[in-house]
């Protein structure tokens, strides 16, 4: 029987993954700030459910929630780091302390969690980890830059762990979703900054304005893509990076051909700045 160890399961993707999980027969921590969510929202699962209040920017209480974890069913098999917020308004329109909250959840929260689980994982030489980033995580937007950037650290980090610890049983994957219909694009989990600058309004101020009229109209299915998280789980050979939705793929497509576009065109300047005997 599996045990899946999830962040964020008071709702969204976390709270879907934690369901289908459950229906199929695994164990569960579902863990969120206020667990009584939870629980509403989990009924009948008896003892297969762990409903633990966990705030990731709290390395403690994720050490606290690990120990609770293995105490009730002896192992965490697939950690689900889903925990996360987002941040709309341009760069210079972000405040310090809304830049730095973010990353302490999106990032630092990451790796907090992550650190806790990990001393586990190894001791079973197996494991997997997900890590979920975004469409975001690997093509920035106007608007998003604080956002994404936290999301292009992830990641980074995904890719260094997913080579760290192959060697050990423990696989690691990035899971870009494109736009679905959860509660992201809601002010409990998106920030919108109070300060607007005049020189932006075409472009992060555009974005701004129609963040409104995008949410519940996305064209992801959270329910499907809650499966596919449970796919990746599954997989024999999971890959090291995920995408979820046909927004997402397009975008990927599109970035591709811009950074191989740009580096053609670019592609006597890097060579250039070698030494002389330097093998090309």
């Amino acid at each position: 029987m599996t045990t899946w160890f999830i962040t964020g399961a008071s709702r969204g993707f976390g709270l879907e993954i934690a369901r289908q999980a459950l229906d199929r027969g695994d164990n569960v921590v579902a863990t969120a700030r206020d667990p009584e969510p939870v629980k509403e929202a989990l009924p009948g699962y008896g003892a297969r459910l762990l409903a633990a209040g966990l705030d990731v920017t709290d390395e403690a209480q994720a050490r606290a929630a690990v120990t609770a974890a293995v105490e009730a069913f002896g192992s965490i098999d697939v950690l689900v780091n889903n925990a996360g917020r987002g941040l709309l308004g341009a760069v210079e329109e972000s405040s310090d302390a809304a830049v730095r909250a973010i990353y302490d959840i999106n990032v630092f929260g990451l790796l907090n969690v992550t650190r806790a689980v990990l001393p586990v994982m190894r001791a079973q030489r197996s494991g997997r980890i997900l890590n979920v980033s975004s469409l975001g995580g690997f093509s920035s937007s106007a608007g998003f830059g604080i956002y994404c950037s936290t999301k292009f650290a992830v990641e980074g980090i995904s890719e260094a762990m997913h080579a760290e610890l192959a060697g050990l049983g423990i696989a690691v994957t990035v899971v870009e979703p494109g736009y679905f219909r959860t509660d992201f694009l809601d002010d409990r989990s998106l920030h919108t900054e109070d300060t607007v600058i005049d020189d932006y309004a075409s472009t992060a101020g555009v974005v701004r304005g129609a963040v409104p009229g995008l949410n519940h109209a996305q064209p992801g299915d959270p329910v499907k893509g809650a499966t596919a998280f449970l796919t990746l789980a599954d997989a024999a050979a999971p890959p090291l990076r995920a995408q979820l939705g046909s927004d997402c793929l397009e975008e990927l497509d599109r970035k591709i051909t811009q950074l191989r576009t740009e580096s053609q065109a670019w592609r006597d300047l890097a060579l250039s700045t070698d030494h002389d005997d330097a093998l090309v």
